[in-house]
């Protein structure tokens, strides 16, 4: 992101807190992948990746504030809000979402017009009132809402599946993929980001915040929504296993017309290791899943 010289420090400060504690870039470095694999080439890729990196930044930097889940650290490091305040948190996150539109624009306008289309509009389904903001309506208003599988996994499926959807999907719409393909690439985002939501949800129940690098037990207390809480370890466990085995599915079916898009398989992996990692520190076992 360009610095000019005549921004204030504070927000110079703010913005360097969070682009120096960037996280693992698992989904810049996926999207980034997905671009070239549809034929894009490298300077359009890194732009869309980082483009969806800070949408994703900016999304967690207004959920920690004390308004939302009220945390104290993300990422190993204090929240900004508590380093810089709301009102530098705030700026942040919306100096993010500005460059990250700008250089949505400069990948999607090198395509036809019918791609750029579809992909802003994509954009706009999967951040906007049809997707992460509503989610993140519903998870803050979980309270007056059933708490069932049915309402914690439409919530997971506006506030972490669209973000993967535009991770796997986008990319492969604006290198022209067929519709079949980017059907198949939304059911695995789908998949994905129900079962990473659960891992998310487990870490919540069962990890410390040195464990997790971020604030732990908020949903209980808060009473937000944890797939964990309303079906027990065992059920999320099973139900996140039956998520791994039809992405699975999907992805085989997928390779077939799309074998350059192998590395998926990794993404898989993590998932799967994530789950090992946090039930096998809890000493907890799923009777009858396999994974």
């Amino acid at each position: 992101m360009p610095i000019p010289a005549t921004l204030d420090t504070h927000l110079e400060e703010s913005l360097r807190h969070v682009l120096d504690n960037h996280g693992s870039l698992v989904r810049p470095r996926m999207v980034y992948q997905m671009a070239t694999a549809y034929g894009l080439a490298a300077g359009p890729a890194n732009d869309l990746a980082i483009a969806l990196e800070y949408f994703h930044t900016a999304s967690l930097l207004f959920d920690d504030l004390p308004c939302m889940d009220n945390a104290s650290e993300r990422r190993g490091v204090p929240c900004v809000h508590l380093a810089y305040g709301e009102a530098g948190a705030i700026l942040t996150a919306l100096a993010l979402i500005n460059r990250a539109y700008a250089l949505s624009w400069r990948t999607v306008a090198a395509g036809s017009p019918s791609v750029q289309v579809r992909a802003l509009a994509y954009i706009e389904q999967c951040l906007g009132v049809g997707g992460l903001l509503n989610g993140q309506s519903l998870d803050l208003h979980y309270s007056m809402l059933p708490h069932n599988r049915e309402t914690t996994e439409r919530i997971a499926q506006g506030k972490t599946v669209s973000l993967i959807r535009l991770t796997l999907a986008l990319p492969a719409m604006i290198g022209g993929a067929s519709a079949r393909e980017v059907q198949l690439l939304e059911r695995i985002a789908l998949y994905w980001g129900l079962g990473y939501q659960m891992v998310d949800d487990l870490k919540d129940l069962l990890q410390s915040a040195t464990q997790a690098g971020k604030t732990v037990a908020r949903d209980i207390l808060l009473d937000r929504p944890n797939v964990a809480s309303v079906m027990g370890i065992s059920g999320a466990v099973e139900r996140l296993t039956r998520f791994i085995h039809l992405g699975d599915r999907t992805l085989s079916n997928l390779l077939t017309m799309r074998p350059q898009i192998s590395f998926l398989k990794t993404l898989r992996s993590d998932l799967e290791d994530e789950l090992v990692q946090v039930t096998r520190n809890a000493c907890i076992a799923a009777p009858g899943a396999r994974l």
